[in-house]
């Protein structure tokens, strides 16, 4: 379904694409455990946010500072970025929540079921 959303131009996205960025970040920031990964309507298509991510890998684009600011809060460690500004860019905010996304979808089912099912075995002395 890639295939609808716009394409970067020379690592540049037209910002339409930037805006479906925003609307992916908004949308994983009210996704709620447990729900399915969250999707946006584009078109007549509905896209899972994680390929909106992942078409903006490739992005040299700098993030507008506000919207830096949603993607910091999800991390659990401060972020710093390498210029004296501290810029993020679209391909390092995309694989950052592409991370966050698949996390949220292994992490916490997984590790629930994974403990539920966890039956240790008792140690043999000798």
């Amino acid at each position: 379904m890639a295939h609808i959303l716009p394409a970067l131009e020379h690592g540049h996205a037209p910002i339409t694409l930037q805006q479906y960025f925003r609307d992916s970040l908004e949308a994983f920031e009210d996704w709620q455990i447990g729900d399915p990964e969250p999707a946006l309507s584009v078109g007549l298509e509905t896209i899972p946010i994680s390929e909106i991510f992942g078409a903006l890998r490739g992005c040299t684009d700098v993030v507008p500072a506000n919207v830096v600011g949603g993607v910091t809060e999800q991390l659990s460690k401060p972020w710093q970025g390498e210029g004296p500004l501290d810029e993020m860019t679209f391909s390092t905010a995309a694989r950052v929540m592409s991370v966050l996304v698949r996390k949220r979808q292994l992490g916490d089912g997984r590790l629930a079921s994974m403990v539920e099912g966890y039956s240790p075995t008792p140690w043999h002395a000798h």
